[in-house]
């Protein structure tokens, strides 16, 4: 389905697939699909097998923008079977997907693979495809005038913040954006600020930034120290002394969505205090922007965290934000590993994983609980079922069982 074309260059976008979901979708299902985790969900979400049991919480892998993402891809690769496509970037935060692609001979704009190449180079024969996470409007404009083929993946959660991030700038309202400052998302969501003549944004990362932000809204204080202290994460000419009077919340949308109903509590009551509650709706604007995805699988960890587990492994992307907090969640209340697949576990005393908080994976010794065991098990919503299930098949490896020895509880 064609919805635009932006130039005189011919640029034409898709953004509802090519009608061919039906020819891709036995591959989809085996790339995957795991019908053992299927079964899993339909029995309960347990399973048992001798002195172990596994409870997988009620939400995991694959939300339906993650879906539709690598659906248009593979329809992409079909529509376009004979021409150059490349992807702005991770279609998703998942390894093994983005490795897919690349044997599907998809590439990457700005990447550093075999047959990567700069955005600049795009020409008219070449397919971009827009990863799930969206992308700036400074790279839309460029490929725009390159008047290449565009197939649009952005997550429609995604587009629900944007929408509101302008809605702020046009109101005169600086957007203050709860989420990692370098994240594909959050690059596309500030950009949309920054459209309009007097757009304006500020990224917060946690609730130590917003306490700086708070400070400064109440009391004053020197204009540089606070510039220097957000440094890139500010808008260009950005003057807290004049665009922190009126201000629009935000977030990623794949945060922990505690964290940023407290953010946005925080710089309500600093405004409140500030210039009354009276004057709070001139003052502050807030909506909640955590997509459904995301906190169904929050919801579905605290949900699982209150059984009693010995262990708990999530299994994500290392560079995915929403499978992180997962992890940051379940390391509260239980021993915790951060996994992206099952070659993480590369024995029954050594696991690779990443400790929240870590910038990089570490290898762990004596990780495996002895039986009788309670493992609780999920995955960020990037993550496919078939991950899960040699996650599942590798613990049971490690504790001497096999797949024909899994009892459904």
């Amino acid at each position: 389905m064609v919805v635009w074309d932006m130039t005189n260059q011919g640029t034409t976008t898709f953004n509802k697939g090519f009608g061919l979901k039906s020819f891709i979708q036995d591959e989809l299902e085996n790339d995957y699909r795991s019908r053992l985790i299927e079964e899993i969900r339909v029995a309960g979400n347990t399973l048992s097998v001798g002195g172990l049991r596994f409870h997988i919480a009620k939400e995991f892998g694959f939300c339906y923008g993650v879906e539709k993402a690598i659906d248009y891809a593979y329809q992409t690769r079909r529509q376009f079977p004979d021409r150059p496509i490349y992807l702005t970037a991770e279609l998703i935060h998942n390894p093994r997907v983005n490795h897919r692609l690349r044997q599907m001979g998809i590439r990457f704009l700005n990447g550093r693979g075999d047959g990567d190449k700069p955005v600049e180079t795009v020409t008219p024969q070449d397919v971009v495809v827009i990863a799930a996470f969206g992308a700036p409007t400074s790279q839309m404009e460029l490929l725009q005038k390159k008047g290449c083929v565009l197939v649009d993946t952005t997550c429609g959660s995604v587009v629900h913040v944007w929408k509101r991030v302008e809605k702020y700038a046009q109101d005169g309202f600086t957007a203050v954006v709860h989420g990692n400052y370098r994240h594909e998302e959050t690059q596309a969501t500030i950009s949309r600020a920054t459209q309009f003549p007097n757009g304006r944004y500020l990224v917060i990362w946690d609730k130590g930034e917003a306490e700086k932000v708070c400070h400064f809204i109440r009391n004053g204080g020197n204009e540089q120290e606070f510039l220097s202290s957000f440094g890139v994460k500010c808008s260009k000419g950005f003057s807290p002394n004049k665009d922190l009077e009126q201000i629009g919340i935000a977030n990623q949308t794949t945060m922990l969505a505690s964290e940023s109903l407290y953010i946005a509590q925080m710089l309500r009551q600093a405004l409140a205090d500030r210039y009354g509650e009276p004057a709070i709706a001139s003052h502050f604007h807030s909506f909640d922007t955590i997509c459904s995805a995301t906190q169904d699988r929050q919801d579905a960890m605290k949900e699982l965290l209150e059984k009693r587990l010995d262990i708990v492994l999530v299994i994500g992307g290392f560079n995915s934000s929403n499978t992180t907090h997962l992890a940051e969640m379940s390391s509260q209340k239980v021993k915790s590993y951060h996994i992206d697949d099952s070659e993480c576990i590369i024995s029954r005393d050594q696991i690779r994983h990443k400790p929240v908080g870590a910038q990089h994976p570490v290898i762990s010794h004596d990780w495996l609980v002895k039986e009788p065991a309670d493992i609780g098990l999920t995955a960020g919503a990037s993550t496919p079922n078939q991950v899960i299930d040699d996650t599942l098949k590798k613990v049971l490896s490690c504790y001497g069982y096999s797949i024909d020895q899994i009892r459904l509880a």
